[in-house]
C-alpha cells in the first residue's frame, strides 16, 4: 500500500468529500436504517451544499486522506455543538472521522487524528468533544486511549431511528497535544 497523504481540504474538494462522506457513513451504518431513511439522511447530511458550507466556514476545517490518487478518508472539526450543558463557545469538536475499511487499523487513523487535534488546539489547550455511536466499541476504545471519557448521551436521528450516542470529552487540563 502506498503511504497515504493527509492534507487540508479546500473548496475544490467538496464533491469528493460529499461522496466519500456518504460512502463511509453507509459502509459503517447502513444496516441500521430503513433504505428511505438512510437515503434522506445522506441527501441532507452529505450534500454538496452542506459540504461546501463546511469548507467555507472559517471556524471549521476538513482534511482529506488520499492514497494512489484516491480519497480514502476524511475528518471534520470545528466548534462543539453537542447537546451537553458543559459545552461552551471555547470547546472544539471532532465532528466526523472516517476511513475506508481497508485503511482502518494500519496507522492512518492515528496520523489523521493527530492532525485534527493539533488544529483544534492551535490556539492553546481546550476541551474537545466527540459524539460516538454507543455500539461503536472500536472507536470508543480508540478515543479512550486518547484521553476521552464518556460524559453524556443523546439521540442521533436518522429518519425514524434514533440512535443512542455517547458524548465524550477530553478535558484541556488533563490532556493536550501541545508541548
Amino acid at each position: 500500500m502506498q503511504q497515504p497523504v493527509i492534507r487540508r481540504a479546500g473548496p475544490s474538494d467538496a464533491a469528493v468529500l460529499a461522496e466519500l462522506g456518504a460512502r463511509t457513513f453507509s459502509d459503517t451504518f447502513a444496516h441500521l436504517y430503513a433504505p428511505e431513511d438512510l437515503e434522506a439522511f445522506l441527501a441532507d447530511a452529505y450534500s454538496l451544499k452542506r459540504t461546501g458550507a463546511d469548507l467555507a466556514n472559517p471556524a471549521k476545517a476538513l482534511w482529506l486522506v488520499e492514497a494512489g490518487g484516491e480519497a480514502i478518508g476524511y475528518a471534520l472539526a470545528g466548534p462543539c455543538d453537542l447537546p451537553h450543558p458543559e459545552v461552551t463557545p471555547a470547546c472544539g469538536e471532532l465532528k466526523r472521522f472516517y476511513l475506508l475499511k481497508d485503511w482502518q487499523g494500519v496507522g492512518v487513523g492515528g496520523r489523521l487524528f493527530a492532525e485534527v487535534m493539533a488544529w483544534l488546539e492551535r490556539e492553546g489547550p481546550r476541551d474537545i468533544w466527540i459524539g460516538v455511536w454507543s455500539e461503536n466499541f472500536g472507536a470508543q476504545r480508540f478515543y479512550g486511549r486518547e484521553g476521552f471519557s464518556k460524559v453524556g448521551e443523546y439521540g442521533f436521528r436518522v429518519g425514524r431511528t434514533v440512535d443512542r450516542e455517547f458524548i465524550l470529552r477530553r478535558v484541556a487540563e488533563n490532556h493536550s497535544t501541545l508541548a
